[in-house]
């Protein structure tokens, strides 16, 4: 049976069991990785052995980012910290500019951040917002998400960018950098500020971050504003100093664990705030996140699975011979493995290992070609992406809005990034 349609059958019967039948996630993901394991002829014990590897490996490098996200998300909340910040940015930009605004902040944000450590940061805040001067959520969080995407596809030092840049012959770190942020632009304003004027209408039930007024006792903009960039830039100053000492606080969990013990101190102990309540919060910041924890430990099977079934040799099978621009035929590889794999980065990666024997024989440009990768591996984002579910269940929209939204939103920022790799390389 081709692998094809047994790749589009699991999808399809994943998107009923979730959103037609209501299935909890965690368990859709495993009764059709271990569905798709067996129909792709695995043994019972390949397939098991490749579900329990995709949870361990996903919940493994994400918990300690997610928890300790939320911790410093929740920490800054109960503070007011949000309230300070809001008022701040809806004084310097206006009500009617705070899209725009919001846009340039997760673009500045994500540059150092991952995704999943970014948008934990800033979702708080934008809601927040949101909810403070009742502008719809999803209207107000699209621009950001749009800057957070194109962050993590199209620059370095994000993983797969970084990756991309490192292994593809005649790729340069500066170059591709300055190029990205060219290409960024068009696509922040196309997928987020555009597109994010049409979403208005979506109707959205978010995660409050409002906290009922404690008569003045907020923490200074100062404190506030130095408390979200903290694991920006601690994260941000070991790309430039590589001492020992740096590179361990520079390492996103330490950054983020420094970051709870700061937040700690100077929204809770310096604002008379007990112990015993500030444990409450740190508790309380876990329960929220744990079932997405689950969806991401379930995602992480689904995509191992698909790796047991050397998606990227059948891919590479399929484009070899053609007469294709190599920039589109790296964009449309990478926009597959997107799909079927739900992740961004092992898109990508996997890519690069493809598509280096027509890098040899092509003559293309290695820094455009790194960015058509980068593109192709955010499109379409859908129900085996772990950034689709932070976005719904933050937000609280409906898998149909949220395809309707985030996943439009993801598929025009890599077709605009896919242009405007085109254009460079026409003037270049």
């Amino acid at each position: 049976m081709s692998i094809w349609f047994l790749i589009s059958a699991a999808i399809l019967v994943l998107v009923t069991l979730i959103s037609i039948m209501k299935l909890q996630p965690f368990m859709a993901f495993l009764v059709v990785s271990l569905g798709l394991g067996l129909a792709a002829s695995l043994t019972t014990e390949q397939t098991i052995a490749a579900m329990q590897k995709g949870i361990g490996g996903t919940l493994g490098s994400i918990i300690p980012i997610i928890i300790l996200g939320s911790m410093l998300g929740k920490m800054v909340a109960k503070s007011r910290a949000t309230y300070v910040l809001s008022e701040y940015f809806v004084q310097l930009f206006g009500p009617k500019n705070l899209p725009i605004a919001f846009m340039l902040i997760g673009f500045i944000v994500g540059l150092p951040l991952f995704f999943s450590v970014a948008f934990l940061l800033l979702a708080p805040l934008v809601l927040s917002t949101a909810e403070r001067y009742h502008l719809p959520p999803v209207y107000l969080g699209i621009p950001m998400l749009a800057s957070l995407s194109i962050t993590q596809g199209f620059l370095p030092p994000h993983p797969a960018p970084y990756y991309l840049v490192t292994h593809l012959p005649g790729a340069e770190m500066g170059t591709t950098l300055g190029y990205g942020i060219l290409i960024s632009i068009p696509a922040m304003l196309a997928s987020g500020w555009l597109f994010g004027k049409t979403l208005k209408n979506i109707p959205a039930t978010p995660m409050s971050f409002v906290e009922a007024d404690e008569h003045g006792n907020n923490p200074t903009m100062g404190i506030s504003l130095s408390i979200l960039l903290l694991p920006v830039a601690l994260i941000a100053i070991k790309s430039f100093v590589h001492l020992p000492g740096i590179d361990l606080i520079g390492e996103p969990m330490v950054a983020l664990l420094i970051s709870v013990f700061a937040s700690i101190y100077f929204l809770g102990f310096q604002r008379g705030i007990s112990w015993p309540e500030i444990s409450g919060w740190l508790v309380d910041s876990i329960k929220d996140v744990s079932p997405l924890m689950l969806t991401f430990g379930g995602a992480g099977a689904f995509k191992e699975i698909l790796q047991e079934m050397h998606v990227g040799d059948a891919m590479h099978a399929l484009t070899q011979g053609s007469a294709i621009n190599p920039l589109i035929i790296a964009w449309g590889i990478a926009a597959i493995l997107r799909i079927v794999t739900g992740s961004s980065t092992v898109s990508g990666i996997t890519t690069a290992g493809l598509i280096l024997p027509l890098l040899a024989s092509s003559g293309v440009n290695p820094n455009l070609l790194a960015l058509s990768i980068g593109a192709g591996s955010m499109v379409l984002s859908h129900v085996n992406d772990a950034g689709f579910w932070l976005y719904k269940e933050y937000f609280g929209v409906t898998i149909k809005n949220s395809l309707r939204s985030w996943t439009i939103m993801e598929t025009i920022l890599a077709v605009v990034g896919l242009l405007g790799v085109l254009g460079l390389e026409l003037v270049l």
